[in-house]
């Protein structure tokens, strides 16, 4: 079990971008091909390739997430003493944690209506909620990785007595 829970940790978002990446790929490729060499193309390929693609960019958000790689602006960092800086980025942290949740939230209830509704997708007939879960479970995973990531940053604090902990 800790096995599965340690690759979950490590691999997980950067294994769905490279499945989603691969599959996108190789749909768009046999367009191509369909298109330009058999004169003929796919109903289908540019809705599930536009559907990879969608789910890809929330779950790369998560993957930049995790890697502490998304985008920040470090030159209102550096207006801050030494000492401060720490502290304000645990806010700045904290602050993409909050909007992460919003995000979730705001998702669940669009999908819970989509579900509702029950449409489908015009060429492959996929139900919409599942196209309308990106964002949601892209942003759950956001709010896990803002959570690793804030609890990394606290444990680097400067304790009290001014030695590292």
């Amino acid at each position: 079990m800790k096995k599965i829970l340690k690759f979950l940790n490590d691999y997980l978002e950067e294994t769905i971008c490279i499945i989603l990446m691969s599959v996108m790929t190789i749909i768009i490729f046999i367009q191509v091909i369909m298109r330009y060499v058999m004169h003929n193309s796919l109903s289908w390929s540019e809705e599930l390739a536009r559907y990879c693609f969608i789910w890809l960019i929330y779950i790369g958000v998560a993957y930049g997430c995790k890697l502490m790689k998304h985008i920040k602006i470090d030159a209102a960092l550096k207006l801050f003493p030494e000492k401060v800086r720490p502290y304000i980025t645990i806010v700045g942290e904290l602050l993409v944690l909050a909007f992460a949740a919003y995000i979730v939230v705001t998702g669940v209830e669009l999908t819970y209506k989509q579900w509702l509704f029950g449409k489908a997708s015009p060429a492959l007939g996929v139900p919409l909620q599942y196209i309308n879960a990106a964002p949601v479970v892209g942003f759950g995973l956001v709010v896990i990785r803002q959570i690793q990531t804030i609890w990394y940053l606290a444990g680097k604090l400067p304790e009290k007595n001014g030695g590292e902990k």
